[in-house]
């Protein structure tokens, strides 16, 4: 999967282009322009607990509900058609004994190329079921989960290590792609998802447990 050229984008703005479906890098940082004011919410900490908790909570429930609603063959073949095996993914090598600071920048890369996804994933799905009303609200409000999740893990990551840029890769568009490609690229980005998002609860969760 190619990506763009790099280029150097703040937080905010990278708050801003989630919704782009598009191949992108913006390169890590620290300095002095946190844009900490009007970031932070109360709580954040609880509040990101919950966000990834609930992301968690209801990932398998997603994957199945977006298998039955593409028909055949996914919904009897998912192993062989959905297997995430040949997509980029961003990497996730942190453990609960990894540095808080670099698990927080690898949960900012994980959910900012997710974001991007389920942008991706929707697009197409309002295109190929757009009376499939469960399917697509489950999936709005899984991206809205996740852009509160991204602002929680900006406002930490500027209050305790002021980095305001992180490297971050988003994933291959699926416009100009047969349907089929757009279906099947959309249960293996959701499979390897539910993997990917049941080890970020077990890192990051202790992370963020009250003292």
């Amino acid at each position: 999967i190619g990506l763009s050229p790099p280029g150097v984008v703040p937080f905010v703005a990278l708050l801003l282009l989630q919704r782009r479906p598009v191949a992108g890098r913006a390169l890590l940082g620290t300095g002095s322009a946190c844009p900490t004011n009007g970031l932070c919410r109360a709580n954040v900490q609880e509040q990101t607990r919950r966000q990834v908790a609930l992301l968690n909570a209801t990932a398998q429930d997603l994957f199945s509900l977006y298998l039955k609603c593409q028909g055949e063959p996914f919904s009897s073949e998912s192993d062989r058609l959905c297997s995430p095996s040949g997509i980029f993914f961003p990497p996730f090598h942190v453990n609960r004994t990894t540095e808080r600071k670099e698990v927080m920048v690898a949960m900012y890369k994980l959910f900012a190329f997710l974001n991007a996804s389920l942008g991706n994933i929707t697009r197409d799905q309002e295109e190929l079921n757009p009376t499939a009303k469960e399917l697509l609200d489950r999936l709005h409000n899984t991206t809205k989960t996740t852009r509160g999740l991204i602002s929680n893990l900006t406002c930490l990551l500027c209050k305790h290590y002021n980095i305001f840029q992180v490297d971050v890769s988003y994933g291959e568009s699926s416009k100009g792609k047969s349907a089929f490609k757009k279906k099947q690229q959309g249960c293996q980005v959701l499979r390897k998802y539910v993997q990917v998002i049941a080890q970020a609860a077990r890192v990051l969760l202790p992370h963020l447990s009250p003292a």
